[in-house]
């Protein structure tokens, strides 16, 4: 019944692989799923390279199930040794820039949206969105069309999870931070070093523990990871700026976090944003419950996804494994894909039908 929504989601990514889009340049490859869509009846809606739907029988009295995956793509690594934007297929695997990260999740989204697109009398409405700028945390991606998409009660977010349930997933603050010094000719006892009031609270990020660590997600992860300080060998610096990576989980909001750092360190910290949040959907809520009937297990996501920009409860689950995101001859397999459309579709049919 589902054979020929999975033989058009295979086809569809073999084309979307062959086009270029990298963050901020997704207008082919929106160009190429607003028309697959068109062909097939479904109206669209379009805003920069955001593509949106709902199913036929949209009703605005029922509540609305998202489904999301992103159609951009990080710029291939050196380490390729096939071309990136040439689908190929061998020993059941389908190689490509974006055939794991997304790519395979994207069509399968599409594919259940497609299943259900026409059906009548479902308790839930169904919308599809393919999303731009995910690579990069853009403003012009998801969060620019979830006040297009109305009320919508939860989502699931395409990413690859082995087709197992994401319930949480880290959010993300990075800080810029400054030690302050006074300069002073290095031979003599003069000055005082920027770099070495940076070490003290440098090393307090490296051994901090936030009291509180998250069931699925464990405890805050806070890494020092870029510095930059001195002018040259015999001054003594009087500035060292460096950068700290913070993975936040569910058990604090940005702002308690950043409130804890300020008051332990003592250089100026200014976080460039506080939009990553972490995420996570109750493991009561019956699209978990229907996926762990179904056999799949639960875990917490360490890395981010629009997960972070959606604002309600959300579920990050697909096709692939996020072992190969961002790897040289990344791959998904097309049995991944089958599946992923079928368990999508038996997912959904115990909450929304």
């Amino acid at each position: 019944m589902t054979d020929h929504y999975k033989t058009d989601a295979i086809e569809l990514l073999k084309k979307l692989i062959s086009i270029q889009s990298f963050s901020k340049e997704e207008n082919s490859t929106g160009d190429k799923l607003e028309a697959f869509m068109k062909e097939r009846g479904v109206h669209t809606f379009r805003k920069m390279n955001n593509i949106w739907a709902f199913n036929k029988n949209y009703n605005p009295n029922k509540p609305t199930v998202l489904l999301n995956s992103h159609h951009d793509t990080v710029k291939p690594n050196k380490g390729y040794t096939k071309d990136p934007y040439c689908p190929i297929v061998e020993d059941g695997k389908l190689f490509g820039l974006g055939s794991n990260d997304a790519g395979g999740c994207l069509v399968s989204l599409l594919a259940t949206f497609l299943y259900f697109y026409e059906k009548e009398n479902l308790k839930y409405n169904v919308a599809f969105a393919a999303s731009a700028e995910e690579e990069i945390s853009g403003h012009n991606g998801i969060e620019l069309i979830v006040p297009e998409l109305g009320p919508i009660e939860f989502a699931i977010v395409g990413e690859p999870t082995q087709m197992h349930l994401a319930i949480a997933e880290k959010g993300l603050m990075v800080c810029d931070c400054v030690s302050h010094g006074r300069s002073g000719h290095a031979a003599r006892e003069e000055g005082e070093n920027a770099i070495y009031k940076a070490l003290k609270d440098i090393e307090w990020f490296r051994t901090y523990q936030f009291e509180r660590v998250s069931p699925f997600l464990g405890p805050i992860k806070m890494s020092v990871t870029v510095i930059h300080a001195g002018s040259q060998h015999n001054v003594v610096p009087d500035r060292c700026e460096f950068v700290v990576d913070i993975r936040v989980t569910d058990q604090y909001t940005h702002e308690e976090l950043l409130e804890t750092i300020k008051a332990n360190v003592s250089c100026d910290v200014v976080p460039r944003s506080m939009r990553m949040r972490s995420s996570s959907i109750s493991d009561e809520h019956p699209i978990v419950k229907s996926g762990l009937e179904l056999g799949r297990t639960t875990y917490g996501s360490p890395t981010t996804s629009d997960q972070a920009l959606i604002p309600v409860p959300s579920l990050k689950l697909g096709p692939g494994d996020s072992a190969r995101s961002h790897t040289a001859d990344e791959y998904v397999y097309l049995a991944e894909i089958e599946e992923g459309i079928d368990l999508y579709i038996q997912i959904l049919e115990k909450v929304i039908l």
